[in-house]
């Protein structure tokens, strides 16, 4: 199953809208066929490895990282594919939360004969799948909030130069980050002062992640790098109410995908914004900053994953701070996350953490 949930990993950012799932199937101890979703979501996991397997599956144990598929989409129900294949037993991670399988792909096995035994290596299937189930369940993506800080907390000098805070080990983290989330997404005060591209680089991806730039007047440069780009990698504004007719026109004919959101006072309404994005199929998101982004979201109780580069230079209070204003006048207000990853990387300190997803 540890295998299977790696393989799964692989898929991470290049099959959404469905889950990245990994199946390993096993006949008298040996490996016979492994399989993992495929970029756009399909073929799915457990056909992959049955094709490998071939007539060797008949008899053998498949370890699946979620329930298969019991229902009709654009492919055929995993669990027909493998009662068809003859597999005895179906070893599987975790119950699909999808109200379409919810416990049917394991009935139906049953109905087969087949033996089926779930719960194994669950607690790192359910993170690995977090951002389905929360599409799934709460109609949203996962957000990983990234941040690269100076050791007192700053993203910027006073005159917003930031390149580079973090070393070059610390940047190729990111992409590395990156390649394995559906969408990259920043404010729009970041893709103003840093022009960025927000692809994936030297990581040899097969899918760029979409990237999502959250605009309330659609006030970009049309002369930027994702303007210049958007019909090669996706490029989706989300804006607020009431935005100039003509410039998004223009943003629509340079290829970009308009996600009008309602409004939060004066800002993009971030819960609806997850919700259009968690409805247009994304399940996983990685946000890069600005400051005002950031504190909305953390506001709102949005961020599950917070992975912080800290870089050994101070820059003084002066500087811009990496999350804007919070309101908050107690500490128990504040929110709060676990400790689950500490590392060195080159000159830099990376530091993940996470809050409870289920």
């Amino acid at each position: 199953m540890a295998l299977a949930l790696s393989l799964g990993r692989r898929g991470q950012g290049s099959c959404w809208p469905n889950p990245a799932v990994g199946c390993v199937i096993v006949r008298e101890g040996r490996i016979i066929g492994r399989g993992w979703t495929q970029p756009g979501g399909r073929p799915h996991a457990e056909p992959v490895a049955l094709a490998q397997a071939g007539e060797a599956a008949r008899g053998a144990t498949a370890y699946v990282t979620l329930e298969p598929c019991s229902h009709h989409g654009k492919t055929p129900p995993c669990a027909d594919a493998l009662v068809a294949a003859g597999i005895a037993r179906v070893v599987c991670a975790i119950e699909d939360s999808d109200p379409r399988v919810a416990g049917q792909g394991f009935q139906k096995l049953k109905m087969h004969g087949i033996e089926v035994t779930t719960g194994v290596l669950s607690a790192q299937a359910a993170r690995d799948h977090a951002g389905f189930f929360l599409k799934t369940e709460q109609g949203r993506p996962l957000v990983t909030l990234k941040l690269a800080n100076s050791f007192d907390g700053r993203i910027a000098t006073a005159t917003g130069e930031s390149q580079w805070i973090t070393g070059p080990e610390a940047r190729r983290a990111v992409h590395a980050m990156r390649a394995r989330h559906d969408a990259v997404m920043v404010g729009a005060g970041t893709a103003r002062s840093d022009d960025p591209s927000l692809t994936v680089r030297d990581m040899g991806v097969s899918q760029q992640p979409v990237r999502v730039v959250v605009s309330r007047h659609l006030d970009l440069p049309f002369m930027g790098q994702l303007a210049r780009t958007a019909n090669d990698v996706p490029v989706w504004l989300c804006h607020g109410s009431g935005v100039d007719a003509e410039r998004a026109r223009a943003w629509g004919g340079l290829g970009a995908k308009l996600v009008p959101c309602t409004m939060q006072g004066i800002q993009v309404d971030t819960v609806d914004m997850l919700q259009q994005l968690g409805t247009a199929g994304l399940t996983r998101v990685f946000c890069e900053g600005g400051g005002s982004l950031a504190a909305s979201l953390l506001a709102n109780d949005l961020v599950d994953e917070l992975i912080g580069f800290t870089a050994g230079l101070a820059i003084g209070a002066e500087g811009l701070a990496g999350i804007g204003a919070l309101g908050l006048n107690r500490l128990a207000e504040a929110p709060r996350f676990d400790l689950v990853e500490t590392r060195q990387l080159g000159k830099d300190v990376m530091h993940r953490w996470t809050r409870t997803l289920r």
